[in-house]
Protein backbone atom coordinates (compact mmCIF):
# COMPACT_ATOMS: atom_id res chain seq x y z
CA UNK A 1 0.00 0.00 0.00
CA UNK A 2 1.63 3.16 -1.61
CA UNK A 3 1.09 6.69 0.70
CA UNK A 4 2.67 9.69 0.09
CA UNK A 5 4.34 11.25 3.52
CA UNK A 6 2.70 14.68 4.80
CA UNK A 7 4.24 17.86 4.19
CA UNK A 8 2.23 19.26 7.74
CA UNK A 9 2.33 17.62 10.86
CA UNK A 10 -0.98 16.82 12.54
CA UNK A 11 -2.93 16.88 9.25
CA UNK A 12 -5.33 14.06 10.63
CA UNK A 13 -8.15 14.62 7.96
CA UNK A 14 -5.48 14.34 4.84
CA UNK A 15 -4.41 11.54 6.06
CA UNK A 16 -7.97 9.87 6.08
CA UNK A 17 -8.53 11.03 2.89
CA UNK A 18 -5.14 9.28 1.04
CA UNK A 19 -6.53 6.35 3.23
CA UNK A 20 -10.15 6.35 1.83
CA UNK A 21 -8.97 7.27 -1.39
CA UNK A 22 -7.03 3.77 -1.53
CA UNK A 23 -10.03 2.11 -0.55
CA UNK A 24 -12.39 3.93 -2.68
CA UNK A 25 -10.51 2.50 -6.05
CA UNK A 26 -10.01 -0.72 -4.10
CA UNK A 27 -5.98 -0.21 -3.96
CA UNK A 28 -7.13 -1.70 -0.63
CA UNK A 29 -10.35 -3.84 -0.78
CA UNK A 30 -12.92 -5.03 1.59
CA UNK A 31 -11.82 -7.65 4.44
CA UNK A 32 -8.14 -6.60 4.35
CA UNK A 33 -5.92 -5.65 7.01
CA UNK A 34 -4.06 -2.32 7.11
CA UNK A 35 -0.47 -1.54 8.40
CA UNK A 36 -0.57 -0.41 12.46
CA UNK A 37 -0.92 2.75 13.72
CA UNK A 38 2.99 2.57 14.32
CA UNK A 39 3.63 1.63 10.58
CA UNK A 40 1.22 3.84 9.38
CA UNK A 41 2.38 6.67 11.02
CA UNK A 42 5.86 6.09 10.33
CA UNK A 43 5.17 6.33 6.46
CA UNK A 44 3.25 8.98 6.49
CA UNK A 45 5.55 10.92 8.58
CA UNK A 46 3.60 11.76 11.92
CA UNK A 47 3.09 11.05 15.56
CA UNK A 48 0.84 8.14 16.21
CA UNK A 49 -1.95 11.00 17.87
CA UNK A 50 -2.78 12.05 14.76
CA UNK A 51 -2.50 8.52 13.29
CA UNK A 52 -5.06 7.52 15.70
CA UNK A 53 -7.56 10.55 15.29
CA UNK A 54 -7.27 9.54 11.25
CA UNK A 55 -7.91 6.24 11.44
CA UNK A 56 -11.02 6.64 14.32
CA UNK A 57 -12.49 9.48 11.25
CA UNK A 58 -12.50 6.49 9.09
CA UNK A 59 -14.03 4.46 12.04
CA UNK A 60 -16.52 6.89 11.99
CA UNK A 61 -17.20 7.34 8.66
CA UNK A 62 -17.79 3.26 8.31
CA UNK A 63 -15.14 2.55 6.27
CA UNK A 64 -12.85 -0.06 8.70
CA UNK A 65 -13.21 -1.43 11.80
CA UNK A 66 -10.62 -1.11 14.87
CA UNK A 67 -10.45 -4.21 16.23
CA UNK A 68 -8.74 -4.68 19.83
CA UNK A 69 -5.50 -6.40 19.54
CA UNK A 70 -6.26 -7.07 15.81
CA UNK A 71 -5.37 -4.00 13.90
CA UNK A 72 -8.15 -2.36 11.44
CA UNK A 73 -10.18 -3.89 8.62
CA UNK A 74 -11.46 -2.47 5.59
CA UNK A 75 -15.40 -2.45 5.84
CA UNK A 76 -17.98 -3.36 2.89
CA UNK A 77 -19.05 0.07 0.67
CA UNK A 78 -22.40 -0.18 1.82
CA UNK A 79 -21.43 0.11 5.50
CA UNK A 80 -19.73 3.72 4.86
CA UNK A 81 -21.05 7.07 5.66
CA UNK A 82 -20.57 8.30 1.91
CA UNK A 83 -17.60 10.34 2.28
CA UNK A 84 -18.63 12.88 5.21
CA UNK A 85 -15.91 15.52 6.45
CA UNK A 86 -14.40 13.24 8.85
CA UNK A 87 -15.32 15.92 11.30
CA UNK A 88 -19.39 16.22 10.68
CA UNK A 89 -18.73 11.85 10.17
CA UNK A 90 -17.26 11.23 13.70
CA UNK A 91 -20.12 14.19 14.94
CA UNK A 92 -22.83 12.33 13.62
CA UNK A 93 -24.14 15.73 12.98
CA UNK A 94 -25.31 17.66 10.17
CA UNK A 95 -22.82 21.01 9.26
CA UNK A 96 -26.16 22.96 9.45
CA UNK A 97 -26.40 21.33 13.06
CA UNK A 98 -23.14 21.65 14.17
CA UNK A 99 -22.92 25.70 13.48
CA UNK A 100 -26.03 25.77 15.40
CA UNK A 101 -24.16 24.09 17.96
CA UNK A 102 -21.31 26.87 17.88
CA UNK A 103 -23.57 29.15 17.70
CA UNK A 104 -25.28 28.55 20.67
CA UNK A 105 -21.57 28.07 22.42
CA UNK A 106 -20.76 31.66 21.82
CA UNK A 107 -23.48 32.81 23.08
CA UNK A 108 -23.84 31.25 26.51
CA UNK A 109 -20.04 31.57 26.86
CA UNK A 110 -20.72 35.40 26.46
CA UNK A 111 -23.23 35.31 29.04
CA UNK A 112 -21.24 33.35 31.19
CA UNK A 113 -18.06 35.23 31.52
CA UNK A 114 -19.71 38.54 31.75
CA UNK A 115 -21.95 37.25 35.10
CA UNK A 116 -18.72 36.06 36.58
CA UNK A 117 -17.08 39.05 36.07
CA UNK A 118 -19.88 40.40 37.79
CA UNK A 119 -19.77 37.79 40.30
CA UNK A 120 -16.81 35.78 40.57
CA UNK A 121 -15.25 35.07 43.72
CA UNK A 122 -11.36 34.81 45.25
CA UNK A 123 -11.84 31.26 45.14
CA UNK A 124 -13.11 31.29 41.34
CA UNK A 125 -9.98 33.87 40.76
CA UNK A 126 -7.37 30.96 41.91
CA UNK A 127 -9.12 28.41 40.10
CA UNK A 128 -9.18 30.33 36.85
CA UNK A 129 -5.63 31.14 37.58
CA UNK A 130 -4.69 27.34 38.41
CA UNK A 131 -6.18 25.93 35.08
CA UNK A 132 -4.47 29.36 33.38
CA UNK A 133 -1.14 28.33 34.57
CA UNK A 134 -1.74 24.81 33.81
CA UNK A 135 -2.36 25.60 30.10
CA UNK A 136 0.69 27.58 29.64
CA UNK A 137 2.84 24.80 31.29
CA UNK A 138 1.62 22.22 29.19
CA UNK A 139 1.79 23.99 25.66
CA UNK A 140 2.19 21.10 22.76
CA UNK A 141 0.69 18.11 24.84
CA UNK A 142 -2.67 17.60 23.04
CA UNK A 143 -3.97 15.49 26.14
CA UNK A 144 -3.46 18.04 28.92
CA UNK A 145 -4.23 20.79 26.71
CA UNK A 146 -7.31 19.80 25.94
CA UNK A 147 -7.96 18.79 29.71
CA UNK A 148 -6.87 21.88 30.92
CA UNK A 149 -9.04 24.39 28.34
CA UNK A 150 -12.56 22.44 28.90
CA UNK A 151 -11.53 23.29 32.97
CA UNK A 152 -11.03 26.46 32.42
CA UNK A 153 -14.32 26.70 30.20
CA UNK A 154 -16.34 24.97 33.23
CA UNK A 155 -14.82 26.87 35.99
CA UNK A 156 -16.00 30.27 34.01
CA UNK A 157 -19.39 28.87 33.84
CA UNK A 158 -19.51 27.86 38.07
CA UNK A 159 -17.58 31.61 38.92
CA UNK A 160 -21.15 32.91 37.54
CA UNK A 161 -22.70 31.48 40.69
CA UNK A 162 -25.24 30.14 39.12
CA UNK A 163 -25.76 26.64 38.93
CA UNK A 164 -28.35 26.25 36.19
CA UNK A 165 -26.08 28.23 34.03
CA UNK A 166 -23.09 25.54 34.75
CA UNK A 167 -25.65 23.13 34.28
CA UNK A 168 -26.54 24.55 30.93
CA UNK A 169 -22.76 24.69 29.80
CA UNK A 170 -22.09 20.86 30.43
CA UNK A 171 -25.32 20.14 28.34
CA UNK A 172 -24.72 22.05 25.53
CA UNK A 173 -20.50 21.38 25.36
CA UNK A 174 -21.32 17.38 25.45
CA UNK A 175 -22.04 17.07 21.86
CA UNK A 176 -19.42 19.94 20.88
CA UNK A 177 -16.62 18.09 22.33
CA UNK A 178 -17.77 14.75 20.89
CA UNK A 179 -17.96 16.74 17.65
CA UNK A 180 -14.89 18.65 17.27
CA UNK A 181 -12.67 17.01 19.89
CA UNK A 182 -10.13 15.60 16.68
CA UNK A 183 -9.83 18.85 15.62
CA UNK A 184 -9.38 20.62 18.81
CA UNK A 185 -6.23 17.98 20.03
CA UNK A 186 -4.28 17.91 16.31
CA UNK A 187 -5.00 21.72 14.85
CA UNK A 188 -5.15 23.40 18.43
CA UNK A 189 -2.80 22.01 21.23
CA UNK A 190 -0.42 19.74 19.35
CA UNK A 191 0.81 22.62 18.14
CA UNK A 192 2.44 24.72 20.93
CA UNK A 193 2.50 27.97 18.69
CA UNK A 194 -1.71 27.72 18.73
CA UNK A 195 -2.00 26.32 22.03
CA UNK A 196 0.13 29.33 23.08
CA UNK A 197 -2.51 31.98 21.68
CA UNK A 198 -4.99 29.65 23.18
CA UNK A 199 -3.33 30.21 26.91
CA UNK A 200 -2.76 34.09 26.21
CA UNK A 201 -6.87 34.12 25.16
CA UNK A 202 -7.75 32.46 28.60
CA UNK A 203 -5.12 34.67 30.52
CA UNK A 204 -6.58 38.10 29.17
CA UNK A 205 -9.78 36.49 29.89
CA UNK A 206 -9.01 35.66 33.40
CA UNK A 207 -7.23 39.08 34.03
CA UNK A 208 -10.58 40.95 32.66
CA UNK A 209 -12.85 38.66 35.19
CA UNK A 210 -10.28 39.46 37.99
CA UNK A 211 -10.85 43.46 37.51
CA UNK A 212 -14.65 42.47 37.26
CA UNK A 213 -14.80 44.58 33.29
CA UNK A 214 -17.55 42.65 32.09
CA UNK A 215 -17.56 44.66 28.59
CA UNK A 216 -13.75 43.84 28.61
CA UNK A 217 -14.09 39.99 29.93
CA UNK A 218 -17.04 39.80 27.18
CA UNK A 219 -14.51 41.27 24.27
CA UNK A 220 -12.10 38.84 25.24
CA UNK A 221 -14.43 35.70 25.15
CA UNK A 222 -15.35 36.67 21.46
CA UNK A 223 -12.02 36.70 19.96
CA UNK A 224 -11.15 34.03 21.75
CA UNK A 225 -14.18 32.15 20.20
CA UNK A 226 -13.69 33.46 16.43
CA UNK A 227 -10.22 32.02 16.53
CA UNK A 228 -11.02 28.93 17.66
CA UNK A 229 -14.09 28.76 15.15
CA UNK A 230 -12.34 29.92 12.21
CA UNK A 231 -9.79 26.75 12.80
CA UNK A 232 -12.98 24.40 13.12
CA UNK A 233 -14.74 26.03 9.83
CA UNK A 234 -11.90 24.45 8.10
CA UNK A 235 -12.82 21.26 8.41
CA UNK A 236 -16.59 21.29 7.08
Amino acid sequence: MEVKPLNKQNHYEAIAGQLRRLIDDGSVKPGDKLPSARELSERFGVGRSTMREALSALKAMGYIDIRQGGGSVVRPPEERAGGLPPLLAAAGATREELLELLEARRSLELANVALAARKRSADDVARLRELAEGMSGTLGDDLEGERYDMEFHLALAHATGNRMMARLYESLMAPIERAIRAVRRTELYASREVAGRLADAHERILLAVEAGDEALAAAEMQAHLEHVERIVMKHL
